[in-house]
């Protein structure tokens, strides 16, 4: 799958989605109620165009949730960035700073 272009890969993700609402015999409208969506919208899901809100709403609905740890694993911090941050949880992604000392030296 590593080579899938990002379209492709949600394609094939909505094509696993349509399997498994198949594999659990429920009619795209049946899925739809049970999501609270409309009919609609599980299909543009099941062809990979789908909000990730609508998406994990569908997972609930097909009793799938679980499989979540599978498709992304929670992820732990690594112990370089622990240490780079003393102890902190990192919350964003930054550049590298300049040193303050080195842009008022710039004269």
């Amino acid at each position: 799958m590593g080579n899938l272009t990002a379209s492709a890969l949600t394609e094939e993700i909505g094509e696993r989605l349509k399997q498994a609402r198949l594999n659990k015999d429920l009619t795209q409208s049946e899925v739809a109620m049970l999501a609270g969506v409309a009919r609609k919208t599980v299909l543009n899901a099941e062809k990979g165009k789908v909000q990730l809100e609508i998406f994990i709403a569908l997972l609930m609905a097909l009793e799938l949730t679980e499989q979540l740890d599978l498709f992304l694993p929670k992820q732990q911090i690594s112990p370089l960035q622990l240490a780079k941050l003393q102890g902190k949880k990192r919350q964003r992604a930054s550049k590298q700073r300049r040193d303050i000392n080195e842009e008022q030296t710039g004269w």
